[in-house]
């Protein structure tokens, strides 16, 4: 789409693969919904529930990423603000790609030149916009050597209570807090 020039790779093959993706990446949440309710209610309060004290993770969070004192980062629950900051992109972006994406592909014909063509540059700012966050996520969970541990946890759902403590503090205490009080 964006790639001219790649030949039988692009045009229609890219098309196909392109719808393909997004009945994936609109039908798989649509049906985890569906099948867990309350875990995806769960989600999306978390990921819309803001504090002051997100705004303050924000200011110390440069810092911190770039090598600075892990005692300024303010605690976090069981996912910090940067991961809430990713999924509401992903959120907010998927809702756009879901709009845009269902009129450019079922309605091309109907809208006038001028809307389609702002439908095509607000599905673009939106990938744009969510291919960069992605790289920024990728980045700390795969590569950057303060997270080597969260790797892992998506494989198999675990940290170390050492991670958890040093991560996800709230997280950690309310956790260990239930565990003695039982």
């Amino acid at each position: 789409m964006f790639l001219p020039g790649i030949g039988y790779a692009g045009g229609y093959s890219i098309g196909i693969v392109h719808r393909v993706a997004a009945v994936l990446f609109i039908g798989i949440p649509v049906l985890n919904s569906l099948s867990e309710p309350n875990k995806a209610l769960g989600f999306v309060k978390e990921t819309l529930i803001w504090s002051k004290d997100d705004l303050k993770w924000f200011k110390a969070a440069p810092n911190y990423y770039f090598g600075g004192p892990e005692e300024k980062m303010l605690p976090q629950g069981h996912v910090n603000t940067g991961q809430r900051m990713w999924q509401l992109v992903v959120m907010g972006t998927g809702l756009v790609f879901l709009v845009t994406g269902a009129i450019l592909w079922f309605f091309k014909w109907s809208v006038p030149l001028n809307v389609y063509e702002w439908l095509l540059f607000v599905h673009g700012i939106a990938f744009i916009i969510v291919f960069a966050m992605f790289l920024v996520h990728f980045y700390l969970g795969v590569i950057h050597p303060r997270f080597r541990e969260s790797l892992r946890s998506m494989l198999d759902g675990k940290v170390s209570p050492s991670y958890a403590k040093q991560h996800y503090r709230k997280w950690y205490d309310k956790i260990t807090n239930n565990h003695r009080n039982q």
